[in-house]
């Protein structure tokens, strides 16, 4: 039996694909994926997240994105959409469409049952490899819980886990604070 050889997608074919395109999808190592839609809590979360963030950091050297700006991630030779990302200093981007982000400080994804697993544990590992990234955070959507980890002087990162609605996020990497309840306003814990 033959077998049928796995079609490869350049980085360029796919941006070209992907700034034509109504849906979005991920890049990893010359293959698409399409992303499925976020659930209610997963969006209030985003959101949540950064309507805070954009309030603390007005009037600074810094921006925030939420759900649709792309970060390249060299290491992997992965295209990702984060759900989302604080960037501070200077805006590098990939080309002049200026869609494609390839120094985030601060990155944030809200779990699901489908990426949880990936989040943890292959995605962060990729992230870990932009020199720019400080923080990463991942968000529960089930409980008040958020696990932080941060780079350290040193390159080693430093885990916490912040819990409960009266739980405080201090983000070192972007001077900014938020509580869990904040983030979590409006959600329905199960």
């Amino acid at each position: 039996m033959s077998r049928q050889a796995k079609t490869c997608i350049t980085p360029d074919e796919y941006l070209t694909i992907e700034r034509r395109s109504e849906a979005k999808s991920e890049y990893f190592d010359g293959e698409i994926f399409a992303m499925t839609g976020a659930s209610r809590r997963h969006n209030l979360i985003s959101l949540n997240f950064g309507a805070e963030l954009r309030g603390q950091l007005r009037g600074r050297d810094c921006e925030a994105y939420v759900a649709d700006m792309r970060v390249r991630i060299p290491f992997a030779n992965i295209y990702t959409y984060p759900d989302v990302i604080v960037v501070c200093g200077r805006l590098e981007f990939e080309d002049a469409e200026v869609d494609t982000l390839l120094n985030p400080t601060l990155i944030v994804e809200v779990l699901s049952k489908s990426t949880a697993s990936y989040d943890r544990d292959a995605k962060f590992e990729y992230y870990r490899s932009l020199p720019s990234l400080r923080e990463y955070l991942l968000v529960s959507q089930d409980t008040y819980h958020v696990t932080q980890y941060v780079r350290q002087a040193d390159d080693r990162w430093m885990l916490a886990d912040i819990r409960g609605a009266e739980g405080r996020l201090e983000l070192s990497s972007v001077g900014c604070a938020l509580t869990l309840a904040e983030i979590y306003e409006r959600v329905e814990m199960a």
